[in-house]
């Protein structure tokens, strides 16, 4: 089921023109053959969370990412637009996983750049299925995934949940005969087990953990980032909210007790949207209910409006 969330769209009004221009006041509703530009498609669900044992609100995520971001100033007037939300009905995540990726199938094939906003990291296997089927007529293209997480989310269990997507995403790419192609930066290795560990080993995962993220080794992090995409033809990048430290991002399923900070994780993000090669973003894990005076949210706006400009710029 879809939704439109355009009540999310307030704040301040300085006037008419492009030198007042904010999110709130630049954004339209998508519609098909619409100038390509970026297309946000929010992402209603928990229930992968929920099965995952967290804590979970990530369904109210869309909306107060759009809250945050609805009076950030813009500097660029590339066009934005918002396609709504995939919301998750019950416990019927699959259904909401295929209106996702539905609707990015079709902004990806209309031209735009599209950015999910989540929601839990159920949304990795919903926006890789969407980005596949874009990809259906370049049967020989190499799709990078690029995770900034805590977690491998490599779990194998009986029902998707929020920790299996990658484990999920490495057996689509198998079955067409593709090779899984996947790093993450911020690996957490206290909240990781051997089993996740090794299975990241077998499926031949690249990594970087959180202590290695940090500012003075952030020459080290850009290469291996720029290593991964010089190797692929096209990028997803996903960020899940509980790689930040929790003083900054105290609104997610599992806040960290280390993390990455938003110095390093904004020249990450950098270095992806100036490649040339991303396709499509998303954000996940904000949990409204546990979030601090908005703190993750904003901080997450920050980010998201910081992906969207520097593409728009080096497009």
């Amino acid at each position: 089921m879809t939704s439109c969330r355009s009540d999310s769209w307030k704040g301040r009004d300085d006037g008419p023109g492009l030198e007042h221009a904010r999110w709130h006041n630049s954004i339209s509703p998508y519609v098909p053959n619409a100038v390509p530009g970026s297309v946000i498609v929010g992402f209603a669900s928990d229930e992968g969370v929920r099965r995952n044992q967290g804590r979970v609100g990530a369904t109210e995520g869309p909306n107060a990412l759009r809250e945050a971001l609805a009076s950030l100033a813009r500097h660029d007037s590339a066009p934005l637009y918002d396609a709504g939300d995939a919301v998750v009905s019950g416990d019927d995540l699959e259904s909401g996983q295929r209106d996702f990726a539905n609707l990015i199938t079709r902004a990806l094939s209309d031209g735009h750049f599209t950015f999910g906003l989540g929601g839990g990291h159920e949304i990795a296997y919903a926006s890789y299925s969407g980005i596949a089927r874009a990809l259906d007529n370049d049967p020989s293209r190499k799709l990078g995934i690029l995770n900034i997480d805590a977690h491998f989310d490599l779990r194998v269990d009986e029902r998707a949940t929020s920790g299996t997507g990658f484990s999920q995403i490495a057996q689509d790419e198998a079955a067409a005969g593709r090779d899984f192609c996947y790093a993450a930066v911020g690996i957490s290795p206290t909240s990781n087990t051997r089993f996740l560990f090794d299975r990241a080993g077998e499926l031949g995962v690249t990594y970087m953990l959180d202590e290695q993220c940090r500012l003075d080794r952030l020459a080290e992090v850009i290469s291996f980032v720029r290593r991964f995409i010089d190797d692929v033809d096209h990028l997803y990048l996903t960020l899940d909210l509980d790689a930040l430290p929790a003083a900054v991002a105290p609104g997610v399923s599992a806040p960290a007790a280390y993390g990455v900070s938003m110095d390093v994780i904004c020249d990450v993000l950098r270095v992806a949207a100036e490649s040339g090669k991303l396709l499509h973003s998303d954000i996940a894990e904000l949990n409204p209910s546990f979030d601090v005076d908005g703190r993750t949210a904003r901080s997450a706006a920050r980010l998201i409006n910081h992906t969207i400009t520097t593409k728009d710029a080096s497009s």
